[in-house]
């Protein structure tokens, strides 16, 4: 994606491709394949669900043809977790990378150890307590109820942004707000939980044998398959 004079214009093919992306099953399909994506272009080409999407398709609003709603759909069907994974900006992992991000991203810690031996930011704390309680939280009550409020802590969307690279927090779902009489209103809202509840822990942890730095290399190393024309710096700033 690419910005002139202010609009914003994607990259990616026409709708005349036979091999672009048609609907949310060939997106998942696609992460599965490839075993984790961002969602827009970046500094490696190809390296993106945008770039292999209709230029076209994007912003319609039509769930069934544009690949923003299909983000919300591949999020809630539970096959692939989708969050700020790559550089702080949108993307997908498939289950079967999930673990190796996470013990990458981790450094082997569960959160709850990291909180234990002093190495978790005080803000990062107040968020992930409230998942003890709560199985997900639209956005707005993660910053309501972590004190993020008017007058209160700062940078919420920060410290989410932080929680989703290190992989304790993803994105289940996009939802509409209710009124009281039950009616959806506005925009729809990202709805937070953590990987284990989508995965399990089983799924999760089933890397944190093998030590973090061995998880990048097998990432860095399928990056370096798939795209061989990445240079280190751009998979640095994405990985």
């Amino acid at each position: 994606m690419i910005t002139d004079n202010g609009e914003w214009i994607m990259l990616g093919t026409t709708l005349r491709d036979p091999n672009r992306l048609r609907n949310v099953d060939d997106l998942v399909s696609f992460v599965e394949k490839v075993g984790f994506v961002p969602l827009f272009s970046n500094n490696i080409e190809d390296f993106s669900v945008e770039e292999h999407c209709a230029a076209k398709s994007w912003w319609t609003g039509n769930a069934a043809t544009d690949p923003w709603e299909w983000r919300a759909a591949a999020a809630a069907g539970g096959r692939v977790a989708y969050g700020k994974f790559f550089g702080g900006k949108a993307g997908f992992i498939s289950a079967q990378w999930l673990p190796y991000f996470a013990n990458y991203r981790r450094d082997g810690y569960d959160f709850d150890s990291l909180s234990d031996e002093g190495r978790a930011g005080r803000r990062e704390a107040k968020i992930m307590e409230l998942f003890d309680s709560h199985e997900e939280l639209f956005s707005f009550e993660a910053k309501e109820l972590g004190g993020f409020g008017k007058g209160g802590e700062k940078n919420f969307q920060g410290i989410m942004t932080q929680l989703q690279m290190k992989t304790y927090l993803v994105v289940r779902d996009f939802r509409y707000r209710r009124n009281k009489r039950g009616e959806e209103y506005g925009m729809s809202v990202a709805v937070y939980t953590t990987p284990e509840r989508i995965f399990g822990y089983d799924t999760i942890s089933a890397a944190y044998s093998e030590e973090p730095a061995d998880s990048r290399e097998r990432i860095v190393a399928r990056l370096m398959e798939l795209y061989p024309h990445a240079s280190e710096k751009n998979i640095n700033k994405l990985i």
